[in-house]
């Protein structure tokens, strides 16, 4: 949508906010809400677009502000891009957004190399609580790093299955600190 074109279109809907029915004035804030968050999303295309690495890492989160279907095909793009940070960001919001459309590329991302690439969707996966991915995280539960063990089960933990106690308390006594806190802190969330 263009500028001006947006701009004709709040001028004639602002006399409505002081509108004296209930409804029209409802529906002309949530009017210039839309009005508003299309305006932004066209920003936040074009910071993707045409920005350095750090200002495209804040559009993708910029992205996950908005919302909604709409900024799903963009956020695949971007878990698909060969930077692990735009990766990593694509695949944080995916998990923030919290539509079932995302869940098969997260599971996707279960199977890249980098380690920093496969905590960030399975902490991702984590916001979808589904219990039918526990046979798809609990493997890695053994990755023993510090990193992707740790987010496994934390993941794991929010997820809340109670059978789950048993591989949890194997991670207690991981020689990394931040497995043994997740451990700790999983086994705290377990029903």
């Amino acid at each position: 949508m263009d500028k001006s074109s947006s701009m004709k279109r709040r001028e004639a809907i602002m006399p409505l906010l002081k509108d004296p029915e209930v409804e029209v004035r409802l529906a002309a804030a949530r009017a210039l809400e839309k009005l508003e968050a299309a305006e932004s999303l066209e920003e936040v295309f074009e910071r993707l677009k045409r920005g350095d690495r750090a200002t495209k890492v804040a559009a993708i989160y910029a992205l996950g502000q908005i919302g909604g279907a709409k900024v799903l095909p963009v956020l695949f793009y971007c878990a698909g891009r060969s930077e692990e940070d735009i990766k990593c960001a694509a695949i944080r919001v995916l998990g923030e957004v919290e539509l079932p459309e995302a869940v098969p590329v997260l599971m996707g991302q279960l199977k890249e190399p980098a380690p920093e690439v496969r905590a960030a969707a399975i902490e991702a996966l984590s916001h979808y609580r589904d219990p039918a991915l526990v046979p798809r995280l609990l493997p890695f539960l053994d990755e023993n790093d510090g990193m992707v063990d740790a987010e496994a089960a934390l993941a794991l933990g929010r997820i809340g299955d109670a059978s789950l106690a048993e591989p949890l308390m194997k991670l207690v006594n991981s020689p990394h600190e931040r497995t043994r806190a997740a451990a700790a802190t999983a086994l705290s969330l377990l029903p």
